[in-house]
C-alpha cells in the first residue's frame, strides 16, 4: 500500500475542510487532489475492493477526528445499484475502478414533496475521472455499476458519511424514507 501517498491526500483535503466553510469552494478544491491520487497510480489495498454478492459495501478509509469529513471506498459488484438517495452534504468521487453509471434527480423542495422526482440526466464515469457527486442543494442520485467488473470509488464527503441522517427516495411518488447508512467492516483477521 502507498500509505504515503493516502497520508499526503488525506493531510491536503484536512487543510482545505479546515481553510473553508464554503461546500463548493471545498468541493472545486478536493475534486483536483483526488484526480491527482487517481492519476498517480495510488492502490488500495485489497480488502477496501472486494465486493459482496449482496449489496454495494462502504469501507471507511479514514475519518476526520472533528467528523468534519471522511473517505470511503464504496464497491458495487457488477449490476449492483442503490436506491434513489440524498447525502445533505458536499462529496466528491473518484473511480478507481469498473463503471459507475449515475441517474441524478432534481432535489425535491418543500412543495414538491410526495411528487414524482424529476430527472437531471445520466452520465457514466470511467476509471480516474472524478466528480462533484453532491452539494447540499444538489445531491439526489441513483448509482449502477455497469460494466464487466465491480466498481470502486473513492469518496470524500463533507462529516461522516457513515452516521448521517440521509434521506431515500421512491422516484416515481416522491416518498421518502430516511437512514443511516453506516459503514462496512472488513473481513475478519483485517485490520
Amino acid at each position: 500500500m502507498q500509505s504515503d501517498d493516502l497520508q499526503a491526500f488525506i493531510d491536503e483535503v484536512g487543510h482545505v475542510v479546515g481553510s473553508s466553510d464554503d461546500q463548493y469552494e471545498i468541493t472545486q478544491r478536493v475534486a483536483p487532489l483526488l484526480s491527482a491520487l487517481l492519476a498517480a497510480g495510488y492502490q488500495l489495498p485489497p480488502e477496501f475492493v472486494r465486493p459482496s454478492p449482496v449489496r454495494h459495501l462502504t469501507y471507511p478509509l479514514y475519518i476526520a477526528p472533528d467528523e468534519s469529513w471522511s473517505l470511503a471506498s464504496v464497491v458495487w459488484n457488477i449490476g449492483q445499484r442503490t436506491p434513489v438517495h440524498g447525502h445533505e452534504t458536499w462529496g466528491v468521487v473518484g473511480i478507481y475502478s469498473g463503471t459507475e453509471r449515475e441517474i441524478r434527480y432534481v432535489k425535491p423542495t418543500g412543495s414538491a414533496v410526495g411528487k414524482p422526482l424529476t430527472p437531471a440526466g445520466e452520465h457514466a464515469w470511467q476509471r480516474g475521472q472524478v466528480t462533484v457527486c453532491c452539494t447540499t442543494d444538489d445531491d439526489v442520485h441513483s448509482v449502477v455499476a455497469t460494466g464487466d467488473e465491480p466498481t470502486v470509488g473513492i469518496h470524500v464527503y463533507g462529516g461522516n458519511i457513515g452516521t448521517l441522517n440521509r434521506p431515500s427516495y421512491d422516484p416515481a411518488t416522491g416518498a421518502v424514507h430516511w437512514f443511516v447508512s453506516g459503514w462496512d467492516d472488513l473481513p475478519a483477521g483485517v485490520s
